[in-house]
């Protein structure tokens, strides 16, 4: 059933109530005109710029920047010196006999031959076990090729971390050093404990000075 035609006059005007002036106006059998609408123009709505998606799990306001670019390295001090002094373990005494004999204090790493500092090594230690036992994972860090390029193992110099012998355990411990590098024994000097400089200096320190071809002059304090 449709729907009745908006003329559609008599018994059914009550459903439709009263026809409007203009209604009134349209000859018979005209349907009424409906007023032209025109349509509610919307604002044009720009589109927000597309947010930065983050990785997961990155905090709530995180800033991202850009990472910075690297600072260019500044020159060795170290650039041009003939050997290279390394503690196996801080304490060692590479910056005592570096003062004595010449040659590069690099603390505890190794040298970098590609920015000019010497890749002759003297790898220097305690006799205690715990000076023994960093020397010997140095050396096998060597071995494993974990150092930069370039570098070559001179020796290995024991200085005492006591008077007298050593007990034969640790004894042992650097006969089996002697079986993978040459190594040197530095004796016990009760001036450099006090920091006093030491004159004329202990022979086995004046023995080094052919490997490293510097002075051997007095020195103070083991470091």
């Amino acid at each position: 059933m449709g729907v009745p035609p908006a003329s559609s006059a008599g018994p059914q005007m009550w459903i439709r109530g009263p026809a409007s002036q203009q209604s009134a106006q349209q000859p018979a059998g005209q349907p009424v005109q409906q007023p032209t609408q025109q349509p509610v123009q919307q604002p044009v709505q720009q589109a927000a710029p597309a947010a930065a998606v983050a990785p997961p799990g990155t905090p709530v306001g995180a800033v991202h920047a850009a990472p910075a670019a690297p600072a260019p390295r500044e020159p060795s001090p170290h650039r041009g010196e003939r050997i290279a002094w390394v503690n196996a373990h801080g304490g060692g005494g590479a910056s005592t006999l570096a003062h004595a004999l010449g040659g590069a204090d690099l603390g505890t790493r190794w040298p970098e031959p590609a920015d000019g500092e010497p890749g002759d090594v003297l790898l220097v230690a305690r006799t205690h076990a715990g000076g023994i036992r960093a020397a010997s994972q140095a050396l096998n860090a060597l071995r494993m090729g974990d150092h930069p390029d370039g570098l070559r193992l001179v020796a290995v110099v024991l200085v005492a971390d006591a008077p007298g012998r050593l007990p034969r355990q640790l004894g042992q411990r650097v006969r089996v050093l002697r079986s993978a590098a040459e190594v040197h024994r530095v004796p016990w000097v009760p001036a450099w404990r006090l920091g006093d400089e030491v004159d004329p200096l202990p022979r086995d320190v004046r023995a080094l000075a052919a490997l490293t071809g510097g002075p051997a002059g007095p020195v103070a304090g083991l470091r």
